[in-house]
């Protein structure tokens, strides 16, 4: 039994925002057929990677992530603060009044 409810909470762990992106926008996005969680404010950003990834794939996917940012948000990425690895990157962005 105690497995059982072990597995059902390890099941619902989607990818969920750090604290400071609750109530974020969120896009879902498709790119080279991974998927991202993408949360983001006027300021932050946060893209999780959903699923596996194999050794040696890892500069790839943070390459993707850096390209995706702008094209979800329209904002300006500041490279400079991006962290995080390629399961999880959060940043700050610049996004165009109006």
């Amino acid at each position: 039994m105690k497995a059982l409810i072990s597995l059902l909470l390890i099941a619902g762990c989607g990818a969920q925002p750090a604290p400071e992106f609750f109530g974020a926008s969120r896009a879902d996005v498709t790119r080279n057929g991974r998927q991202y969680a993408v949360y983001y404010t006027e300021k932050r950003v946060e893209v999780i990677r959903l699923g596996f990834a194999h050794r040696g794939e890892h500069d790839d996917i943070r390459a993707q992530i850096i390209t995706l940012i702008p094209e979800v948000t329209g904002c300006k990425l500041n490279e400079n603060s991006l962290k995080g690895d390629s399961g999880e990157m959060r940043g700050s962005i610049r996004c165009p009044r109006g």
